[in-house]
């Protein structure tokens, strides 16, 4: 069984792309947007606290003032999905406590019994405050949560597009991030390949595992 995953794995891995052109006439399902929803929110974070706020475009008209911002990639437009992932721009206590109070409900334990994680990561946070890396910390979490929507989409059989081509100032102004404390780091468009898509046809170019791995 094990095997029987692993080269489904691999085949699904080789078979995704960065999408160029996508098929405009075709729309994912509900079904497997909510998943894919799922594995952002499922998604890992330093710490769990989830620095981040995924903002999902369905708006054509927003979606058109976008593309201008997007290096003019038809992406933005054509994809049966946008999805803008943002990250929080100032994490402090006040994120530790709310964040300590769901564990508390979540796994049903008192939120004196987190007292030392919570002090954990307020000193954690403090640092970063300190030397003003708290948006560059809070930015790699985002990919980390793009990777896993990446992953997914192409365990469902959905095409993407990950998208730093954006001029994020344009794209906080659109989609009025800075007001509610996160600005945009990049973009992901989703959906289907166009059959005209020549980029679907190019073999998938990676350097081999003698090369990018060492073991010690």
């Amino acid at each position: 069984m094990n095997t029987e995953m692993n080269k489904l794995l691999e085949k699904q891995l080789l078979w995704r792309y960065a999408t160029k052109r996508f098929d405009p006439s075709r729309a994912i399902s509900t079904e497997d947007w909510n998943t894919l929803e799922e594995s952002l929110r499922l998604a890992p974070s330093s710490f769990g606290l989830q620095p981040w706020k995924f903002v999902v475009v369905t708006d054509k008209t927003t979606r058109e003032a976008l593309r201008p911002h997007s290096w003019n990639q038809p992406q933005i437009v054509e994809a049966s999905h946008l999805i803008v992932l943002a990250a929080q721009k100032s994490v402090g206590p006040s994120d530790v406590d709310s964040f300590i109070d769901y564990i508390s409900e979540v796994r049903g334990v008192p939120t004196s019994a987190l007292s030392d994680y919570s002090g954990m990561m307020k000193g954690f946070l403090d640092a970063l405050a300190s030397n003003g890396t708290c948006e560059a910390w809070a930015t790699h979490q985002v990919y980390l949560a793009l990777g896993m929507l990446l992953s997914t989409a192409s365990m469902l059989g959905i095409d993407t597009c990950p998208l730093e081509g954006i001029d994020a100032t344009k794209y906080n102004e659109l989609l009025n991030l800075p007001e509610q404390g996160y600005s945009a780091k990049v973009a992901c468009a989703l959906g289907y390949r166009s059959p005209n898509d020549q980029s679907s046809a190019f073999k998938k170019v990676r350097y081999s595992r003698a090369k990018i791995f060492q073991s010690v």
